[in-house]
């Protein structure tokens, strides 16, 4: 009886063995190659389940699917996208694959569709300022394109074409019921879009995206059928492989309850579904980029910017408040705002913020500017928004002496005369605030405040010992003591040839 007993106990024991060997082949059969998701459906395993599928779940069965061939990376957690890498200008194939069932979208049996492939970014900062990326890695690589199309060696691929203007975007037409294999290269690669400080495995990850269109009454190729894609990153020429038998050797140094926190590295990836790539006006890379905002006359006459000749009058106070032209007003409407942001250099957002009012650009925090223009523009954006101005070098009061009380020499200052004139008005002082140091600075900001025509200002003299007059000078200037007083008069040139200012 024991004998029997040990036989049963050795015949289960193989059975379950035989068991598990079975079970443990159906995720690599799954993932050695690609596949179509109807044969996966009709597996007796995912069969089992087809009760407890909702309709809606039914009605969302994807029309296509696109696998690429490349091994996904062993280092990705459960829960996460997968990561595929790729080497730079290596031609990796996509296949397009028919995914409908029996009866499903007959209007395009027969018929060719449109598939755009393109390769964008996948951080949502970057994707903010995708047009000015794009442009920076045009400039210094010069001719060449992010995605190209390996034609020779594609399959069923029909009227393939490529816009100058979108260098990361390849587009082409192919019949879902033939073979259809489209080959690409991708040229960027991820370092070249992050500070050198952060290179090598730090470089920032792409996305593959795959929009297919049908054709629509007039015969273009406009209406969506759908999207799909994946996360990448691109390394130079064999970086991906080092890469990837890196991640692959760490994860064998893991222990196994480490290991069930990743996911396995399948020898394909599969594109999943996403959301169309937007073609609304914000987008860069679907149409050739519209220019920015352009704005005439009376519009830029609504968003006023002080005059360089002006004396800062907006200063008044403590000194260091912002000229209210040179600060964007909450008040602002999305066309002031768009002018204020070209007058302060930011042009190349007008496009991005092109629906934002004052109100709105201000309620952004520093983080959120820095995340949309990055960090050196993002800074100086926020600084723009919401610091004050610098404060002067120098400030000097100026009352410009009653015609009463006017002697050219022997003429007290106005710091002795405590604060009155000889007629015993109060004298009215005005805050002039200098920031070049100069001469031809002391001049023009008394003009503009004291409504003087500054072309008729020959000379700006400062009264000294006897009376006598000597000539402002830039070096005088910059020895003025801060929050000096000064009375002023005016007095004919020679020839009546316009008029001298004279400092007491």
């Amino acid at each position: 009886m024991a004998w029997v007993l040990s036989m049963d106990e050795v015949i289960e024991s193989g059975l379950v063995h035989d068991f598990d060997s079975s079970l443990s082949g159906i995720g690599q059969e799954l993932g050695a190659g690609a596949y179509s998701m109807s044969d996966v459906l009709a597996l007796p395993i995912f069969k089992q389940e087809d009760s407890s599928l909702s309709l809606e779940d039914e009605a969302k069965h994807p029309p296509f699917q696109y696998v690429m061939c490349a091994a996904t990376s062993p280092a990705v957690k459960l829960h996460d996208e997968t990561l595929t890498y790729l080497n730079q200008g290596q031609s990796y194939e996509i296949r397009m694959l028919d995914n409908r069932k029996m009866g499903d979208m007959p209007e395009i049996s027969g018929k060719l569709v449109k598939s755009i492939i393109r390769v964008v970014f996948h951080d949502r900062r970057l994707q903010y300022t995708e047009h000015q990326q794009l442009e920076g890695w045009k400039w210094n690589r010069p001719g060449d394109r992010l995605l190209d199309l390996d034609i020779p060696m594609s399959v069923g691929i029909i009227d393939t074409r490529t816009n100058p203007s979108q260098l990361n975007a390849v587009e082409f037409l192919w019949d879902p019921a033939k073979r259809t294999s489209a080959f690409i290269q991708v040229h960027c690669i991820s370092t070249e879009f992050t500070p050198r400080k952060h290179g090598g495995e730090k470089g920032v990850p792409f996305r593959i995206q795959v929009d297919t269109f049908k054709q629509n009454e007039n015969g273009e190729y406009t209406d969506h059928l759908h999207s799909a894609s994946c996360q990448i990153k691109v390394f130079k020429p064999k970086g991906a492989d080092r890469k990837q038998k890196n991640d692959r050797e760490k994860m064998e140094k893991r222990t196994a309850h480490e290991k069930e926190k990743y996911q396995p590295s399948y020898d394909t990836t599969i594109l999943t579904e996403c959301s169309p790539w937007p073609d609304t006006p914000t987008a860069y890379v679907n149409n050739s980029p519209s220019p920015a905002p352009t704005f005439t006359s009376s519009q830029q006459s609504t968003c006023s910017v002080p005059d360089s000749n002006s004396s800062s009058p907006n200063h008044q106070g403590d000194g260091v408040a912002q000229a209210s032209g040179e600060q964007i007003q909450p008040s602002a409407t999305t066309q002031e705002t768009q002018q204020w942001l070209l007058k302060n250099r930011f042009s190349s957002y007008t496009r991005l913020f092109s629906n934002f009012s004052g109100a709105d650009l201000l309620k952004l925090t520093k983080e959120d500017l820095v995340q949309i223009c990055g960090a050196a523009d993002g800074i100086r954006l926020y600084n723009s928004l919401k610091s004050r101005s610098v404060r002067p070098r120098l400030t000097i009061y100026v009352c410009q002496e009653q015609p009463s009380s006017a002697v050219l020499q022997g003429q007290p200052q106005a710091a002795g005369s405590g604060g009155e004139s000889g007629s015993g008005t109060p004298c009215v002082y005005h805050a002039i605030y200098l920031e070049e140091m100069v001469a031809s600075e002391v001049a023009r900001k008394l003009a503009s405040v004291f409504n003087i025509p500054f072309h008729q200002i020959n000379q700006v003299y400062r009264q000294g010992p006897t009376g006598i007059h000597i000539l402002v000078s830039d070096q005088m200037v910059q020895n003025f003591q801060d929050e000096t007083c000064f009375l002023f008069s005016t007095v004919k040139a020679e020839n009546n040839d316009g008029i001298h200012i004279i400092l007491k």
